[in-house]
């Protein structure tokens, strides 16, 4: 009687957890989506005003996000287009050579070119020993081959080790015989370094 009361409360338990398996990744993307998606309504607060038969008008939000993304989608087609004309090259050198501004500038949109520019960074995925005895080794995302315009000799190269559950990282310079190369994609890579080694590499 006891064994089957204990075996009982057992499955229980496993039916619990199986359900928080299901719930809980479901209930924090919905989450994080929908507190994203008031963030950026708010950056634009518009609305559409909506009056549907038997029920009292309402404003359906979202209104923001289309004036936003359309905003940045046409400033973005005429920065391509039209990336020599004066105005966007004197803003670009304005934000470069102003002393505070230029750490800012800068670091963002090096930051933003290599996620979605042209010359995108954190596409090579490597093993780093950050340890010997006993040896420990660390996934990271060689940033720079060429390090000479800042002194540093040519055998070394910038590797970047993200931390998991975040987005920040640390930086370290190392000589390139002490990575090994991962036949890997980089957002497989990042996924699983972020993810803390659970996610499925399959």
């Amino acid at each position: 009687m006891q064994n089957s009361k204990r075996s009982l409360m057992k499955q229980v338990l496993n039916y619990f957890l199986q359900g928080l398996l299901i719930i809980v990744p479901i209930t924090v993307t919905f989450v994080v989506l929908i507190k994203a998606v008031v963030w950026i309504d708010n950056i634009i607060p518009l609305s559409l005003p909506v009056k549907l038969p038997g029920l009292h008008e309402f404003e359906l939000p979202g209104v923001g996000i289309v004036v936003l993304f359309l905003g940045i989608t046409v400033l973005g087609y005429f920065g391509s287009v039209l990336v020599a004309t004066p105005l966007f090259s004197f803003v670009g050198k304005m934000m470069e050579q102003t002393p505070l501004l230029k750490v800012i500038y800068t670091a963002v949109k090096d930051l933003v070119e290599a996620f979605v520019g042209e010359k995108k960074r954190f596409t090579q995925p490597v093993l780093v020993a950050v340890a010997n005895d006993p040896k420990v080794e660390r996934i990271g995302f060689v940033t720079g081959y060429d390090l000479a315009q800042i002194g540093i000799p040519d055998e070394k190269v910038a590797v970047y080790l993200p931390f998991s559950y975040g987005f920040n990282g640390q930086l370290i310079i190392i000589e390139s015989k002490n990575i090994v190369k991962l036949n890997a994609s980089g957002t497989d890579m990042m996924k699983f370094v972020i993810s803390g080694g659970v996610t499925d590499m399959k």
